[in-house]
């Protein structure tokens, strides 16, 4: 099958082009090409929009007016990620806040229960916490915090259908434990942490690749204690960053892309269940979160997540750095795609990828997504109608 998409600007991995012809046969790009002289299968006047490759996001706690704490079972996922959908959304982890083993136990059998039965866009799960410190806890609930032991590393360590990602406090754990977790293709990353420089130095040593929401909740960078945000700033890794003008001054945005890239910086949401919906508040753990002027925060004025979407962190993303949209799509796109070892399936437009893209409007509002050459229901707008 042909699709058409002109008058507009499609993201591909060589640069941005006006008009484009994608081949896609059972839901995977076989082919991008200009446009053809002959008839496509489907075509899409882009309205002066963007075609970009669909979103990745790494941390999802709810959406659709669902917590995945609340409801770890299939349905559940489902409505988060049709929620995220909306938005741009193709690939996402569905993200356990500390909770008990045994939930974490029943969150991991729902992803993979929700992958075999092939729930739309989930890819894995976040698991953040309950291995964390104390003392940057933030909204986490100080009595589930617990260290890792034996049982919970055999329960994360074994095989799962996909990614599994784990935010831990790296100083309280034991490096052997995460070169145990590495080893096992589980996904470790800094959060929630007072580690010191060369507290995370070591993790990192050890195979720890990511730095969770990345400054907020961890040890900042001083200039004789440069702390966890010094070591992510020092080494290889990846960082995702929360871009709502609420979690990160623009200032702090725009260092953190200029000294790591786009190539290392990801944009997540770490959205909760508001998103998606009009609710002005919601229940996180027993606590009553008020939804004010697009921020989720608790009474005592901290942070619980937010009411963020990947479509709204590109867009403000673009405002604050002066990037081109191509490059903060590399953020939202191929580099949280790459974090995952999933860089050849989805994260570009590209042969061999999971046909998922997102349209935007020149003002980079969505209008459409589509999950393996299917447009998603309820993001479908007249003209994706007209061109069917």
């Amino acid at each position: 099958m042909i699709f058409r998409f002109h008058n507009g600007r499609v993201a591909l991995p060589g640069g941005a082009v006006g008009a484009v012809d994608i081949a896609v046969a059972d839901g995977t790009v076989t082919a991008v090409t200009p446009v053809a002289d002959t008839p496509a299968d489907w075509e899409l006047d882009l309205d002066g929009g963007w075609l970009l490759p669909g979103f990745v996001d790494t941390q999802v706690n709810g959406g659709g007016g669902v917590l995945f704490n609340d409801q770890v079972d299939v349905e559940a996922i489902a409505a988060i990620g049709a929620a995220h959908a909306r938005y741009g959304t193709t690939a996402f982890l569905p993200t356990l806040i500390s909770d008990t083993p045994a939930q974490i136990a029943a969150a991991l059998a729902a992803v993979d229960a929700a992958i075999e039965q092939g729930v739309p866009g989930v890819v894995g799960i976040h698991i953040e916490g309950p291995f964390i410190n104390e003392v940057k806890r933030g909204i986490h609930e100080a009595h589930r915090i617990r260290r890792l032991d034996d049982a919970i590393l055999a329960t994360l360590t074994a095989p799962h259908r996909g990614r599994v990602m784990l935010t831990l406090a790296p100083e309280l754990c034991d490096e052997d434990d995460i070169r145990t977790l590495v080893r096992h293709g589980v996904i470790v990353s800094a959060g929630h942490s007072d580690a010191t420089y060369d507290e995370a130095q070591r993790a990192i040593g050890a195979g720890l690749s990511g730095f969770t929401h990345f400054f907020n909740a961890m040890s900042p960078l001083h200039h004789r204690n440069p702390g966890a945000v010094g070591a992510a700033f020092d080494s290889d890794t990846y960082c995702g960053l929360i871009v709502d003008d609420v979690h990160l001054h623009p200032a702090v945005v725009r260092l953190a892309v200029h000294a790591k890239g786009t190539d290392r910086i990801m944009l997540v949401t770490d959205a909760m269940p508001s998103v998606g919906t009009d609710v002005s508040e919601f229940t996180l753990q027993g606590k009553r979160i008020a939804v004010k002027d697009g921020v989720c925060i608790f009474e005592d004025g901290t942070l619980a997540g937010t009411h963020l979407d990947m479509a709204s962190a590109l867009r403000k993303t673009v405002e604050v750095t002066g990037l081109s949209v191509p490059e903060v799509s590399t953020m939202a796109s191929a580099t949280p795609a790459a974090f995952l070892s999933l860089q050849d399936s989805i994260g570009t437009i590209a042969p061999g990828q999971r046909a998922d893209w997102v349209w935007l409007s020149a003002e980079l509002a969505p209008r459409a997504t589509w999950i393996a050459g299917r447009v998603v229901p309820d993001t479908t707008s007249d003209l994706v109608h007209a061109a069917q």
